[in-house]
């Protein structure tokens, strides 16, 4: 039964089994070895879904169908997962809810793209691009995605859905920072007028930061980890603390960088440096509105449940396909919940109609003008 038909559990178990394949192959980020043995069971099952093997772009991989890219399927095969993680959270379905490491976040997705893209009688202008480093930010494969998404006419980001099925139609762009404290060390009984207080200034550039967000506009600006100092009697030295920004807009991310670059030390003789800095811009609204009525239209003509769309915190590759200017459609993976999570869930029950979804969709984008 093909999955724009009424959905059904038939149409569902092979992709389930892939799942489950995909599921039992544990693939957290930081593992090399750990990714390229699932990068090798992504290209054999993608292989035998798309009748092609793909290039192998180190743990990346990537499909192109048919001719140029018009348009772009992204997915990862990365999770937050560790080694040994199926021991304590086994793949398993119980009450129709779908369980493992990954499952939401994003193997259901990745399992999706493979079968619908499959199922498809017209790929042409089809690109499937699975990344291997999302979960870390993307260091190897942000120019990877950009490039391939430069000049598309769509991106599609099968990311989990946010609750309840919704797409994620903007996502905020995310910035990362460590503030650096330079003070100097003296004993702290004997003479700590002697030394610069790394401590001291960075409680002074903590609340610096702090102040920098604006919730009017949907900009954070988070202080997290901080460290300082060596010793219980010695007057630090040295201190550090990571900031996590996030907002809604480029002029937003550009505002908070030129403002964190520019702060300077309270104390005499302290010294500040930043690392970091904008690491993926934000998907706006305006490149995501067009693809959701689209989606709409195409649900309600095949009597599917009809899309609705959130804002979200979170970044994903679509923030970077947004970011060259290509119009992107995210979430349109598991519906479920617990990213990140120990109740990380699918619920087997809505794979059908998202694969549907999905299916009618891509049908609709490349078929003839």
């Amino acid at each position: 039964m093909a999955f724009h038909e009424t959905p059904a559990r038939t149409a569902v178990d092979p992709l389930i089994e892939d799942l489950r394949t995909l599921v039992e192959c544990e693939s957290p980020s930081s593992d090399p070895d750990a990714l390229a043995r699932s990068a090798d069971l992504v290209a054999r099952l993608g292989t035998a879904h798309l009748g092609a093997e793909p290039e192998r772009l180190g743990i990346h991989l990537r499909w192109r169908l048919g001719g140029p890219t018009r348009v772009l399927v992204l997915a990862h095969h990365d999770t937050v997962w560790p080694l040994g993680t199926l021991r304590t959270h086994p793949f398993g379905i119980t009450d129709g809810v779908l369980r493992g490491p990954g499952s939401f976040d994003m193997k259901t997705g990745l399992a999706m793209a493979l079968h619908v893209l499959g199922s498809l009688d017209d790929r042409t202008g089809v690109t499937l691009l699975v990344t291997g480093d999302e979960e870390l930010g993307s260091p190897s494969s942000q120019t990877l995605i950009e490039d391939e998404a430069r000049g598309a006419e769509a991106a599609l980001v099968l990311e989990a859905s946010a609750d309840g099925g919704a797409l994620k139609l903007e996502r905020k762009g995310t910035s990362i920072y460590r503030v650096l404290v330079k003070g100097r060390a003296a004993h702290a009984g004997l003479e700590p007028e002697k030394g610069v207080n790394a401590s001291v200034e960075l409680a002074h550039q903590v609340l610096a930061v702090a102040a920098l967000g604006d919730p009017a506009v949907g900009t954070t600006v988070t202080p997290t980890d901080a460290v300082a100092g060596t010793t219980r009697n010695t007057v630090p030295a040295e201190a550090s603390f990571a900031v996590d920004v996030r907002a809604r807009t480029v002029a937003e991310q550009q505002r908070v960088d030129a403002a964190l670059r520019a702060l300077a030390p309270v104390l005499p003789d302290a010294a500040i440096e930043i690392e970091g800095g904008i690491n993926r811009p934000p998907l706006e609204g305006a490149l995501s509105a067009d693809l959701f009525a689209r989606a709409s239209r195409i649900a309600a003509a095949a009597g599917l449940p009809a899309p609705t769309g959130v804002a979200v915190g979170g970044a994903s590759d679509g923030n970077f396909t947004a970011g060259v200017g290509t119009p992107t459609l995210d979430g349109l993976g598991a519906v479920g919940g617990g990213a990140h999570a120990d109740d990380e869930h699918v619920l087997v029950d809505r794979i059908a109609d998202r694969a549907a979804l999905l299916r009618a969709l891509l049908a609709d984008l490349v078929s003839p003008r």
